[in-house]
């Protein structure tokens, strides 16, 4: 099937592929008709679901009364350039409209709602119809057939369930390709391994710090995961980390860690993968709009520049999104791969734009300092940073677990926090105190890592 035949009428165009055709498990792409479109196709398909996009969302009180602020229609969206005549739409936007006010359909058609923690206000609110639900799953199942799975495979999914998207939407997703599931959802890594080990799983989903964890308790518990267990395939994602993590990570796993990129108002994970290149992650572009722009101008950047990712949902009922803006920092990669998908490549993220710590004027985000610590080998996966203000001077303190313990070797311990320091300055550009201190000895979250304590506000 090509891009002919893919015609659109009204927003319920996208395909339930797998239902519609066999799968083949000895094809390198689960939906060759869209994985493989040229970018002239790509381009064709994503400017006719536009169209239908944004009809759709004259459904939507929000959508309908900000297009006639600014006097825009539908029919003047002739061409993809024109999403630039759009808005841009916020989470401010969806915690002003809370609960329910972008839902571009009756709230009797939705069948499920997920949401943020909302620990800072009113949480976004996202809806999905029941074709919202199975198109996730189908971007999820494309992205575990990419990297190899296939139904005879066992998927842990070690993330959690509930209001958190990562859980389910990989559930549903390796459900949807044919594989056996276990939902052993976050933390118990003692019946983790018990699972890994009993079942023969040889995929598993979690947040990069959990799978550092889990292999600690491999170590205590004499498993070696190289030996004592079929993992063949890591899905990491749900919070920033650098490339040095992820080597790190398969490392100790001996096995390749792909990076996975979503977000709740994009429904979850599924919306970035990285193909078995790792090359970066590939953005589904028949179903999103991706744009990169400047987030103080908020004008488009050059390809291989550093901006703010936007993306527009294309096959969304419930609650489309036109031009929503990420907060994540990330730049464009490519627009072909080796492995056959013309679909834009992005690199990972760099960090969100309101993740940012501005430290006596210098700009400095979480993952620059990981990335640093992870080139030592006599330092563990652990740390965190805090930030102070002393004197009127704000500081950051960086406190980092060792791998192994040489308390009693002064000497070691004091040149290894100077080259760690140096290393810190060039990349940051100024100097932090740094702590070196046994393993174990910071928190250890079962979700997302707490890596940045900022206790400045109380002097604000």
């Amino acid at each position: 099937m090509r891009i002919e035949s893919i015609a659109l009428a009204n927003i319920v165009h996208c395909t339930s592929y797998i239902e519609n055709e066999k799968m083949d498990d000895k094809s390198p792409y689960l939906h060759p008709q869209y994985e493989t479109l040229s970018h002239e196709e790509l381009k064709k398909l994503q400017l006719e679901r536009l169209q239908a996009t944004v009809k759709h969302c004259m459904n939507s009180p929000f959508y309908k009364k900000r297009f006639e602020e600014i006097g825009l229609k539908p029919e003047d969206i002739k061409s993809l350039d024109d999403v630039r005549k759009i808005p841009f739409t916020t989470k401010q936007d969806l915690r002003d409209t809370y609960p329910f006010g972008i839902a571009s359909v009756p709230l009797r058609e939705c069948v499920r709602l997920h949401s943020s923690s909302g620990t800072t206000g009113n949480p976004t609110v996202i809806l999905h119809t029941k074709k919202d639900l199975d198109e996730w799953a189908n971007q999820v199942a494309r992205n575990l057939w990419m990297v190899g799975l296939r139904p005879d495979d066992v998927f842990q999914n070690s993330s959690g369930y509930g209001m958190f998207t990562g859980g389910l939407g990989f559930q549903y997703g390796a459900e949807k390709l044919g594989m056996l599931t276990v939902p052993a959802a976050a933390g118990n890594s003692l019946r983790q391994i018990k699972f890994i080990k009993d079942f023969g799983t040889t995929a598993i989903h979690a947040v990069p710090s959990y799978v550092t964890r889990l292999y600690e308790v491999m170590q205590e518990e004499g498993v070696d995961p190289r030996k004592d267990t079929k993992l063949k395939v890591l899905a990491i994602g749900a919070e920033p980390h650098s490339e040095e993590q992820r080597k790190r990570i398969e490392q100790m796993m001996g096995v390749k860690a792909y990076n996975s990129f979503g977000m709740s108002e994009m429904c979850g994970p599924g919306v970035g993968f990285e193909c078995q290149e790792q090359n970066g992650l590939h953005f589904w572009e028949d179903y999103y709009i991706v744009e990169i722009v400047d987030p103080e101008t908020l004008e488009p950047v050059p390809d291989g520049e550093i901006g703010e990712l936007v993306l527009t949902t294309l096959c969304r009922e419930a609650m489309p999104l036109l031009r929503y803006r990420t907060r994540d920092l990330t730049r464009v990669l490519g627009r072909t791969c080796p492995c056959g998908r013309n679909h834009i490549r992005l690199d990972r993220m760099r960090g969100r734009s309101d993740d940012m710590m501005v430290l006596r004027g210098v700009n400095i985000f979480p993952i620059q300092i990981e990335k640093i610590l992870m080139q030592f080998k006599e330092l563990a996966n652990n740390y965190l940073i805090t930030l102070t203000t002393d004197e009127n001077n704000d500081n950051m303190t960086v406190e980092v677990e060792l791998e192994e313990l040489f308390t009693d070797d002064f000497p070691r311990l004091l040149a290894l926090e100077k080259e760690i320091k140096r290393r810190l300055k060039d990349e940051i550009l100024l100097t932090p105190h740094v702590k070196l201190v046994p393993k174990g000895s910071l928190p250890v979250s079962e979700g997302k890592a707490v890596r940045v304590v900022d206790k400045r506000k109380v002097y604000q």
